[in-house]
Parts: C-alpha cells; sequence; structure tokens
C-alpha cells in the first residue's frame, strides 16, 4: 500500500485531522455532559428504574455497530462511511431532545448510537490511514487531547444548560459540531477506493445485538421487574445464549466475518481487548453513576457533579501524551501496567467515598481513573495497529473499538441492576415497599421534589441511594484489579515486533 501512502502526504492532513476531531468530540462529549445533564432529565421525565438504560440503549447499538461499520469502511471507503455514522448520530440527538418521556429518550438514544458505533473507530481508522507508524504515537496524543476539550466544554456547557436553559440543548448543541464535522470530511479527505466484491456479515451483527440485549435486559431488570425464577427470567436467558452461540458459529463461517478471529492469535490484541472489555465496564460505572452520588446523595448541583467527571477527562489526555513518549522507551506492557495500577488507585478512592469526603475526593478517584484510561488505551491502540498490516487495521481497531463499548454496555446494564436491586431491597428493609419505590428516587435530583420529602423519607431514599452506589463503586474497584491482572499476560516489547 505503498501508493497510498505516498498519496497521503499531498492530503491537507491538518484540516482531516481537525474534522475527525470534531466528530471524535461529538462520541467524547457524551461521557460528561449526558451523565450530568441525567439527573435532571429523570427528575422531569421520571422513570428512575429506567436511569441505566439511557447509557445502555446509546452503548448497546455503539458495541453491535462498530465491526460492521468497520467492515463497510474497508469496502466503501471512510468518508462515505464516517458521513453516515455523522448523519444518523445528528437524527438521533434531534430526537433525545424532544422526547417527551423516558422511553421515547431510550429509543433516540438507540439511533444516537447506531451512529456513535461509526465514529470513533473510522475516526482513528481515518488517522492510521494517513499517518505512518512513527508519526501514529504522536498524534495519539492529540486526539486525546479531545477527551480534555470535551472536559472542560462537557460539564460547563451540561450545567448550564441544566441550571439556565433546559436538558434539552444537552443533545441539540451536537447538531452544529456535527455538520462541520461533515463539511470537513466531504471538503478535505479524497480517497481512491479500489473495487472489490465482498460480504457483508448481516448475521453476525444481528446475533450479537440479540445476544447482548438479552443479557442487558437480564443485567438490568433481573430481580426488580422480572423475578429470577420467572419463566420469562428463564427464556431471556436462553435467547441471550443462544444468540452468543449462534453468533460464535456464524463467525466461522462466514466468508468476511464481523469479528475475525484471526487477530485474536496476535497475544497483544487478545489482552488488549480483554482488558477494553472491563475498562469499558469501568469508565461507564464512573461517568454514568458519580453525578447521581454527588447530587442525589452529597445534595451538589448539577455544575459541582459534572466537575467531578471533568478531572477524569483532564487526566485522560494528560496520561495519552506521556504513554505516546513513554511506550517507545519502555514499552506496551510496562505502560500499561502503570495504566493499571492507576486504574486500582482510582478504584480505591471510590470504594472509600463517603458524603463527608466530598466532591474533591470524588474528583481525585475520577482523575486517577483518567490517567488509567489514557495509559492503557493508548498503548493497546498504538501496539495493535503495529502488530497488524493496513489491510488488517480496520478491523483490528474496531475489534478494540467494540469490546470497550461492548464492556461499556454490559457494565451499565450490571452496575445498574446491582443499584437498582440494592436500592429496592433496602427499601423492602425498611418496611417502605408500599409507600415508595425505585423510581421515588427521581425526587433526590430534583431540588424541589426533594425539598417537598419528608425527613424521614429523604433520608431512606439517600441512605438506599448511597449503600447502593457503594456496591456500583466496589464492582468497579474489582473490575481494575482485574484488568491490572489481565495486562500481565501482554507480551513484552520485544514479542510484539
Amino acid at each position: 500500500m505503498e501508493h497510498r501512502n505516498e498519496k497521503t502526504k499531498k492530503l491537507k492532513r491538518p484540516l482531516i485531522l481537525a474534522s475527525v476531531m470534531l466528530g471524535m468530540f461529538l462520541a467524547a462529549i457524551e461521557a460528561t455532559i449526558v451523565a450530568t445533564a441525567m439527573p435532571s432529565i429523570v427528575a422531569d421525565l421520571g422513570g428512575f428504574s429506567l436511569y441505566s438504560w439511557v447509557f445502555s440503549a446509546y452503548l448497546l447499538t455503539n458495541a453491535a455497530t462498530v465491526l460492521i461499520f468497520g467492515k463497510l469502511a474497508d469496502i466503501f471507503g471512510r468518508k462515505p462511511i464516517f458521513i453516515t455514522g455523522v448523519t444518523l448520530f445528528l437524527i438521533g440527538s434531534s430526537l433525545s431532545g424532544f422526547s417527551s418521556s423516558m422511553i421515547m429518550l431510550i429509543i433516540a438514544r438507540f439511533i444516537q448510537g447506531f451512529g456513535a458505533g461509526a465514529l470513533m473507530p473510522i475516526a482513528t481508522t481515518i488517522v492510521g490511514d494517513i499517518y505512518n507508524r512513527q508519526e501514529r504515537a504522536k498524534i495519539q496524543g492529540y486526539l486525546s487531547s479531545v477527551w480534555g476539550i470535551s472536559a472542560v466544554t462537557g460539564p460547563l456547557l451540561g450545567g448550564f444548560f441544566v441550571d439556565i436553559l433546559s436538558w434539552r440543548y444537552v443533545f441539540w448543541m451536537n447538531i452544529p459540531l456535527g455538520l462541520l464535522s461533515m463539511l470537513g470530511i466531504i471538503f478535505f479527505l479524497h480517497e481512491d477506493i479500489e473495487k472489490q466484491k465482498r460480504s457483508i456479515d448481516y448475521a453476525g451483527s444481528f446475533w450479537i445485538v440479540l445476544a447482548v440485549s438479552s443479557f442487558m435486559f437480564i443485567l438490568v431488570e433481573g430481580g426488580i421487574s422480572i423475578a429470577w425464577n420467572s419463566m420469562l427470567m428463564y427464556g431471556l436467558i436462553c435467547v441471550s445464549a443462544f444468540g452468543f452461540f449462534l453468533f460464535f458459529y456464524q463467525e466461522r463461517q462466514a466468508a468476511d466475518p464481523m469479528m475475525p478471529f484471526t487477530i485474536w492469535k496476535y497475544r497483544i490484541i487478545t489482552t488488549a481487548n480483554v482488558t477494553s472489555l472491563t475498562t469499558g465496564m469501568i469508565m461507564i460505572g464512573v461517568s454514568s453513576y458519580l453525578p447521581a452520588f454527588v447530587q442525589g446523595v452529597m445534595g451538589q448541583s448539577a455544575t459541582v457533579a459534572g466537575f467531578t467527571l471533568t478531572t477524569m477527562s483532564i487526566g485522560w489526555p494528560i496520561a495519552s501524551t506521556i504513554a505516546g513518549k513513554l511506550l517507545l522507551i519502555i514499552g506496551y506492557r510496562n505502560t500499561s501496567l502503570i495504566g493499571g495500577t492507576s486504574l486500582i488507585i482510582g478504584g480505591v478512592f471510590f470504594f472509600l467515598l463517603t458524603p463527608e469526603l466530598g466532591p474533591f475526593w470524588a474528583g481525585m478517584g475520577s482523575f486517577f481513573i483518567g490517567i488509567g484510561m489514557g495509559l492503557t488505551n493508548t498503548s493497546f491502540i498504538v501496539g495493535i495497529q503495529s502488530a497488524v498490516g493496513w489491510k488488517m487495521r480496520g478491523i483490528a481497531t474496531a475489534a478494540n473499538m467494540f469490546m470497550r463499548s461492548l464492556g461499556s454496555a454490559l457494565g451499565a446494564a450490571l452496575l445498574g441492576g446491582l443499584l437498582n436491586g440494592q436500592i429496592k431491597a433496602y427499601i423492602e428493609q425498611k418496611g417502605l415497599s408500599g409507600k415508595i419505590s425505585v423510581d421515588t428516587a427521581n425526587n433526590l435530583l430534583d431540588p424541589n421534589r426533594n425539598a417537598s420529602l419528608s425527613a424521614g423519607i429523604r433520608k431512606v431514599l439517600q441512605e438506599g441511594l448511597t449503600t447502593g452506589l457503594h456496591l456500583v463503586y466496589t464492582g468497579l474497584l474489582i473490575l481494575a484489579i482485574l484488568s491490572l491482572l489481565i495486562i500481565f499476560f501482554m507480551p513484552k516489547k520485544a514479542e510484539e515486533e
């Protein structure tokens, strides 16, 4: 592919990079701005028990489509697939802003997730195409700066929209940014597509959506609205197991599988992908539920809750920039081990978090999680793209994104299920199951409704939310420890070549 590399030198790479970064910004800002607004959204629309589905819906379609978009980009080119992704993302954003119920919002987030499935992997692949191996580590630092920019603007805009205007602008603000990103790619990215007949693994995509969605439904609703020993639960378990079995069978039979198992023969790819599954669960656990703790338990504003997430997104790009240089000196494995250690430190901060420790303690835990994510993810992406050739780069990058997205989707469902189950159990323990429910926790997130609660009810809800979130943060610490253990299996630098 040397002729391709020569042509990339003639491209307006800075303008393409800027357009790609703007597209990535749309997905990156979701981590802070939507999470910051979620307590206000739930207070307005109701349905606290559906809280995690606002994240899970987005992450489910994101995870399910990231591989298919990666395959389509190899066939039709990066440009049309990236533009399609941005378009779908903006349609979902518009509908999210117009939502009048939690169900409508969740459906809109499904659509938004379809678009997001193309944004991150295709953007990363475009950068991998137009920059050579020596430049790639440095450019990862620039890409990671997107998270820093979103960290500063996300909570500021999220807090501003929630406190001054309306949470709906959290979604509508994506429209002008998405249009700018599309225009940049349309005018500056030029591709020579080699016409070739290749099959598209639609069946693989269908089976993984079926398997993951039913599994997420089990995690979120099990023991809450669906009894564990009910026929419906047994049916969901069978559907999920059947879906996973057919997915693996389909991938072994398909001419061009959505998830080619051949890439897993590289040990660096295997360890990076499995670790990305667990770190994806950690990331969503922090970004989804930290605002609920800061607002619902600590009684702080949406802006303060947003800034406790800001520290994660500031630590991420700082660590990524350092990782770009560090991995060239001490290797992917040692850089990743430092990142895994930082994840555990952050997990300990959250495990020890109490309302009395305040937002600063929460922000410190968030910062160390960000450092860990920056060090590990940069090492993983550069290592994966260096381990495979041009023809494999797109699908190898997409596979890693898929595992992280799948981890985030499963994490939102699993941790959401733990939270709802613990709150329900605490309410029953206090003998108030007939008077209040999990959805009554909506009132903690609205200052006006919070003030109207009796002191006794408010105390029970806050204590239930506190114990539920402590269980979530215990889960985060366990996932951090597991991530570090997996990284130990990563090959040393000599074995990566």
